[in-house]
C-alpha cells in the first residue's frame, strides 16, 4: 500500500470575484472576475493604478466587503463576512497605519490587542524587536513615533496571533524612499 501525500495546503483561494458598489445611477463593479491563489510561504503582489479595486478586494478577503459572484476561502474556510475565527487566521496592514493605529492607545495596547480579543497572551518587546523596534517604544502613543516606526506597530500588531496570512495594503505609501526599503526588507525577513 503507498501512502499518497496530501495536497499542499492553500492559504487563500480566490474564484472569480466580483465586487459591487451602489451609485445614485445603479451598481458600478469594482472588482470583475479575479482569481488568485496564495501557498504557504509565497508572496503575491496584486498590482494595478489608483482605483482599480485592490483595497476593495482586499476588504473581500477580509470578509469586510460583501462579493456578488465568485468565492473566497481562507486557509480552507469559506469566507462569509467577519468572524473571529477568520480574524485569527489573517491579519493586516493597511496603508496609513497613523489612521489605522488608536491615537489614544500606547504602543504596547495597539501591539496587544489581537491577544486581547482572543483571550491569547504573547510578548510585546519580542514582537517589536522582530520588526525592528526598540521595546522602550511600548510607552509611546502613534503621535510620537516616525511614519516607518508607526508602520513598524502596523506589522508587530498584525503578525500578533501568527496567522497563515498577512495582507499588506501599499505598506510603503506613505513613506520615504529609505524607510521604504527598509520595510521592504523587513517583510523579507519575516516571511522566511
Amino acid at each position: 500500500m503507498t501512502a499518497t501525500a496530501a495536497p499542499p495546503r492553500i492559504v487563500v483561494d480566490v474564484k472569480n470575484v466580483a465586487v459591487e458598489f451602489g451609485v445614485p445611477t445603479g451598481k458600478v463593479r469594482a472588482v470583475d472576475g479575479v482569481s488568485l491563489v496564495v501557498n504557504p510561504g509565497e508572496t503575491v503582489a496584486v498590482v494595478g493604478e489608483s482605483g482599480c479595486g485592490k483595497t476593495t478586494l482586499a476588504r473581500a478577503i477580509l470578509g469586510l466587503q460583501p462579493i456578488v459572484e465568485g468565492s473566497i476561502e481562507v486557509d480552507g474556510t469559506i469566507v462569509r463576512g467577519t468572524s473571529r475565527g477568520l480574524a485569527e487566521r489573517v491579519g493586516i496592514v493597511w496603508q496609513d497605519p497613523y489612521a489605522s493605529l488608536n491615537p489614544k492607545w500606547k504602543v504596547e495596547r495597539s501591539v496587544s490587542e489581537p491577544w486581547r480579543i482572543t483571550g491569547k497572551s504573547g510578548d510585546v518587546a519580542s514582537l517589536l524587536r522582530e520588526v525592528g523596534l526598540d521595546p522602550t517604544v511600548m510607552s509611546r502613543y502613534p503621535h510620537q513615533l516616525s511614519g516607518g516606526q508607526r508602520q513598524r506597530v502596523a506589522i508587530a500588531r498584525a503578525l500578533a496571533l501568527r496567522p497563515p496570512l498577512v495582507i499588506f495594503d501599499e505598506p510603503t505609501a506613505a513613506l520615504d524612499l529609505s524607510i521604504q526599503a527598509q520595510i521592504l526588507n523587513l517583510l523579507k525577513d519575516i516571511q522566511r
